[in-house]
């Protein structure tokens, strides 16, 4: 069972402190949820805990079964098992889907091993099936023209190939109608095991209906503030924050603006980087 700690994570972007303070738990078999407001911090702490160039981490750490993973290069944070599900995945014309995620498993492997062509196909059909996505993906190049439905069924895909240890999936609900929405919720869930640790990112409590959340998080201010069980997201849904913002005297519940958090988020592409695209 794999376990990642993240304690008292400070980070910044061009000098301006995003996270302060995080803590955080994750083991396998867990699922958790962190909700918040916009420009919270909350797709930052996927993007650190990843990996992304333009964050620099200045106090804290991050642990992955009691490895230093701010040592870790990005690829090595996968090949370790950590996975994020990407809320604006991005479209990398030339390489087809099914040789990206080939690429991404035979990386996992010891050198001079490859995955078995006949298994990769296997599973590669069966997790398109299970996803209801056409069957000519494996030969359209990664996103490229696809809808905003199909890049999120896509990374959840990926998930289901790669087979992490723990998954971040950053707003995956978002752009997915109710229909899609069942089908990656359900796809999700079937994968939960003793192995597997989950981060869900998400504003709706429509996500964690299909998936269900051991513990529910909100962010605030860079860090988290408050933690508790489904009945904690059940009583944001209706009231929504203010109540949390008042109770602990927030007025201001942001680190970031949305202009810089599109700013910010954007940035260079780690898979066109990798490729050299």
């Amino acid at each position: 069972m794999s376990i990642l700690v993240i304690k008292d994570l400070h980070a910044e972007v061009d000098g301006k402190e995003i996270l302060k303070g995080v803590n955080l738990e994750i083991k396998g078999e867990e699922t958790h949820a962190i909700m918040g407001p916009n420009g919270t911090g909350k797709s930052t702490l996927a993007s650190v805990v990843m990996g992304h160039p333009k964050f620099t981490v200045t106090k804290g750490s991050i642990t992955l079964d009691g490895k230093n993973v701010l040592d870790m290069e990005v690829d090595e944070r996968a090949r370790a098992g950590l996975f994020l599900g990407m809320q604006s995945p991005a479209e990398v014309p030339g390489v087809t889907n099914s040789d990206f995620i080939k690429t991404a498993m035979n990386s996992r492997l010891e050198d001079g091993k490859n995955v078995s062509l006949f298994k990769f196909i296997v599973e590669y059909d069966k997790a398109v099936a299970e996803l209801k996505m056409n069957e000519d993906l494996p030969h359209r190049y990664l996103n490229e023209g696809f809808s905003g439905g199909e890049k999120k069924r896509n990374e959840i895909l990926q998930m289901k190939m790669l087979k992490p240890t723990i998954a971040i999936l950053d707003e995956i609900d978002s752009g997915l109608d109710v229909d899609a929405l069942k089908v990656v919720g359900e796809n999700v869930t079937a994968m939960k095991n003793d192995n597997l640790g989950l981060l869900l990112i998400t504003h709706y409590q429509r996500l964690l209906e299909y998936i269900k959340a051991d513990f529910i998080h909100v962010m605030m201010k860079g860090k988290i503030v408050k933690s508790g069980n489904m009945d904690l997201m059940e009583r944001i849904d209706t009231e929504g924050y203010d109540w949390i913002k008042e109770e602990l005297g927030i007025e201001d519940e942001r680190v970031i603006v949305e202009e810089e958090e599109e700013r910010v988020l954007l940035g260079v592409c780690a898979t066109k980087e990798a490729l050299d695209l």
